[in-house]
Order: structure tokens, then C-alpha cells, then sequence
């Protein structure tokens, strides 16, 4: 089975019938309506790959209908069916959006060339889509790591890479929460279809929103256009959603309803759309613990962790420090001059914590390889940060320790003068979300 959905829009019923009944028998999957009128009801309510449209038609002209796709669908390839004396009407049509045209009477054989050059064609925008969010496809999708704790969890990966269940990475930040969601992608039935990516803590509410459902022309005062959002762009493959406990509570609700039906609406629409997609949720934080404090849906928790995978922190795989290491430097380097550890840093790196965890190591491995002046990294090239934690700068006079918020309030407090209030530095140090810092700074009136 192609997977392919096709609406044919034409109002020779005889013509639809048969035409319907061989591209079936190609794979494909068909719909068929006799008017414009309700080919964009169809369109509307169902997510389609190629619209075969015809221009003669009754109560909306073709055309009409294309500009209707173009201005709201432009995924939807267009092939435009006409009579030999409409030739330069279809010629128009492509210079309007429409992928291209094929005359009556059609071959068969043609037809279906003329329709997978145009899932290509699909394919091309949704990967320029992709690209467009900032999606980085430079990531492996093999696993790096020899320990026993990451070995357990990429088995598990796999095996819940074979089903279809909503999935939740828990893991602090810069463990490679992102690279398993690839993983797992690439290692699924949906493995050729669209890997879409969005960190829920780096927009603001009505932009995560828009990003997501995306939104008809109209609806606020920008939106000019159309414009489809990334639960559209996904269809049929992953939707990555990292950082979703930053989920706003009003927002929350909206993905429960799209994840219990696959149906959402666009901002400013009126119509539900559908669209097959397997979600992945990632977490740096325990969703439970903030689902009793109100914070988390407890039934969408419920709905995103059918299978829970947690990823554990560098420090508890300390044998994977070198092998990452030196991947990265592999990555990092000049091609025709890959730089080398020396004994000493391999021994620094095994020693060192990383609260950074990956991410911290990875950042650590380029600075050094910029910095560095021989062919050999050293210690003092790797920069590693002193630990020089005090445990009894939280003791108080009388003895008595300081609460864990007062211990909070004071460590953010000399991140940030360490940081010099740079909130994005502070963040990834802390190992949050700058989301998650600035309600920190309310709550403790750090000045």
C-alpha cells in the first residue's frame, strides 16, 4: 500500500468510477466528489496528496478550487484534468500553483508517472519545511555508548520504535533526549515520513499554538496567508515535542484533544482537520510530581507516557565520556587534520561530573578544538570548570540547614552573577529552560 491519498474532483461520474477503481488497484487511496463545492469541503476536513481536479465543473470552476488549495493546502500537488481545447486554461493553472496538467482522454501509465513525480514535489516542500524549523539533521541515529545503562535504554528504544504508542523521554537537560526521538523515528514503520521537531519553552503560548495547528488568512492581523502548522507538515510521521512540561495549561487541553482523535482546528478555522502522527514528549522534569501540583494535565500525562524511557545523566555512564569525546572531535575537526586527546585529558574528562551532561561535553570538545594550539588536546584546552561546591556555606550558625528553596534561591543567585545575568548561559548551566529560570527570578525576587 502507497499511503497515498488522492481526491479526484470531476463531474463525470462515469469517468470518476473508473478512474477510481484503477488507481485503487495501483494502491492508492481515493475519494471522489462531482463539484468544486465539495472538493473544498473534502479538503477542508481531510488531508490529502494530490487533488486530480477538473475545471469544468458544476457551482465552483475549478480554478476557484485551486486557488482555494494554493492559498490554504499548498502541500496538496495539483494535476489539473482537461480536454485538449482547454490546454492553455491548464497552462495557466501551472503558472497559478497547479504541479502540471494531463488531457483527455489519459493513459493510465502517464497518470501514475505524473503522480509520483508529484509526491517527490511533496516531499521536497516538506523537507523544506523541515529545514525551516530549524530542525538539525546532523544528528546520528545510532546510539554512542558501550555502558550497561545506555545499552538498556537503546533496547528499549527499538522495541517501542516497532509500535505506534505516544512515547516519553525523561532526562535532565543535554542527555540526547532529541537524538533518542530520532531514534526512535528512524527505527519505526514512519521511518520515511517527516521527523518534525518543536521546543515547547523557547515560544511564547500564541505562537506554539499557530507553530503547531497552524492558521487560516485572517484569523490575527498578520496572517496574510494561510499557513499549516507542524501537526499538518508531520503527517504520517513523528512530532517531536521536546520541553513539554513548559506546556501552558491553556494550551494543554488542545494537544489532549488532537492526541485522543488526531483532530485540531486552525486558528481563526472553523472545520477540524485530521492528521496520523506518533507523538513524542521530552522532559527534564518529573510530570507526575507536576501533575499533582496542578501544573501538568494528569490525562494528558497519561496519554503521552503509554511507554516511558529515561535517559541516563553522563555522570552514571562515565565509560562513554572518551568514546563521545572522541566522536565529537571527529565532528569537530578539520577533515584532513582530526585532533587527539592526550592520556592526561581522557583521565580530567573520566574525573569531571558533567551537570551539562552530552551537550556540556560536546560544547566542551569544540571550544577545545578551536583553542587549541597542536595537534594534541591537553587539559588546559578542555577548560574544565573547578568544582568547589562548599556544603557548609548551607549551614547555619545555630546548625540548623537551610531550606532546600533557600539553598535554591542562593545557587540561582550566583549562577547568574557568575553568568553575569546572561539568562541563556545561567540556563544551560543550571540545566533548565530560560522559561523555567525567569519564573525562578519572580519567585525569589532576584535582583
Amino acid at each position: 500500500m502507497k499511503d497515498i491519498k488522492i481526491l479526484i474532483a470531476d463531474d463525470d461520474e462515469t469517468l470518476c468510477y473508473l478512474l477510481k477503481e484503477e488507481l485503487v488497484n495501483e494502491g492508492y487511496l481515493v475519494d471522489i466528489v462531482y463539484d468544486g463545492k465539495d472538493a473544498i469541503e473534502n479538503i477542508k476536513k481531510r488531508p490529502y496528496d494530490i487533488l486530480l481536479l477538473d475545471l469544468e465543473m458544476r457551482e465552483i470552476h475549478g480554478e476557484k478550487v485551486l486557488n482555494f488549495v494554493k492559498d490554504n493546502h499548498p502541500s496538496i500537488q495539483v494535476i489539473v484534468l482537461t480536454a485538449k481545447s482547454d490546454v492553455r486554461t491548464a497552462i495557466d493553472c501551472i503558472k497559478r500553483g497547479a504541479y502540471d496538467f494531463i488531457t483527455k482522454p489519459y493513459e493510465l501509465g502517464q497518470l501514475c508517472v505524473t503522480i509520483e513525480r508529484a509526491i517527490e514535489h511533496k516531499n521536497l516542500i516538506l523537507t523544506n519545511k523541515i529545514l525551516s524549523s530549524k530542525i538539525d539533521q546532523t544528528l546520528p541515529y545510532t546510539i554512542i555508548g558501550e555502558s550497561e545503562s545506555i545499552k538498556n535504554v537503546t533496547r528499549l528504544a527499538e522495541r517501542a520504535a516497532k509500535s505506534e504508542s505516544n512515547i516519553l523521554l525523561e532526562g535532565e537537560t543535554g542527555t540526547g533526549k532529541e537524538l533518542f526521538a530520532e531514534f526512535i523515528h528512524k527505527n519505526s514503520e514512519r521511518a520515511d515520513k517527516p521527523f518534525v521537531a518543536i521546543n515547547c519553552a523557547s515560544l511564547p503560548d500564541q505562537l506554539i499554538e499557530s507553530e503547531l495547528f497552524g492558521y487560516e488568512k485572517g484569523a490575527f492581523t498578520d496572517a496574510k496567508t494561510s499557513k499549516q502548522g507542524l501537526v499538518e507538515i508531520a503527517n504520517g510521521g513523528t512530532l517531536f515535542l521536546d520541553e513539554i512540561g513548559e506546556l501552558s495549561l491553556a494550551l494543554q487541553p488542545k494537544l489532549l484533544r488532537f492526541l485522543e482523535n488526531g483532530e485540531f482546528r486552525r486558528i481563526g478555522g472553523v472545520s477540524n482537520l485530521t492528521s496520523s502522527v506518533r507523538v513524542i514528549g521530552a522532559t527534564n522534569k518529573n510530570l507526575m510530581e507536576e501533575a499533582e501540583k496542578k501544573n501538568f494535565r494528569r490525562d494528558l500525562l497519561f496519554r503521552l507516557n503509554v511507554i516511558t524511557l529515561t535517559i541516563p545523566p553522563l555522570r552514571e555512564r562515565q565509560g562513554d565520556v572518551v568514546l563521545l569525546a572522541e566522536y565529537f572531535l571527529q565532528k569537530k575537526s578539520p577533515i584532513r587534520s582530526t585532533k587527539k586527546l592526550s592520556e592526561d585529558a581522557k583521565k580530567d574528562l573520566m574525573r569531571y561530573n558533567f551537570p551539562g551532561n552530552v551537550r556540556e561535553l560536546e560544547h566542551m570538545i569544540e571550544r577545545s578544538v578551536i583553542f587549541s594550539d597542536g595537534e594534541v588536546i591537553l587539559t588546559k584546552d578542555l577548560n574544565i570548570p573547578k568544582e568547589d561546591f562548599d556544603f557548609s556555606n548551607y549551614i547555619l550558625e545555630d546548625g540548623k540547614l537551610l531550606s532546600l528553596d533557600e539553598i535554591e534561591m542562593m545557587h540561582i543567585k550566583r549562577a547568574l552573577d557568575h553568568n553575569k545575568w546572561n539568562r541563556e548561559n545561567t540556563a544551560r548551566s543550571l540545566g533548565i529552560s530560560q522559561k523555567t529560570l525567569y519564573s525562578k527570578i519572580i519567585k525569589y525576587k532576584l535582583k
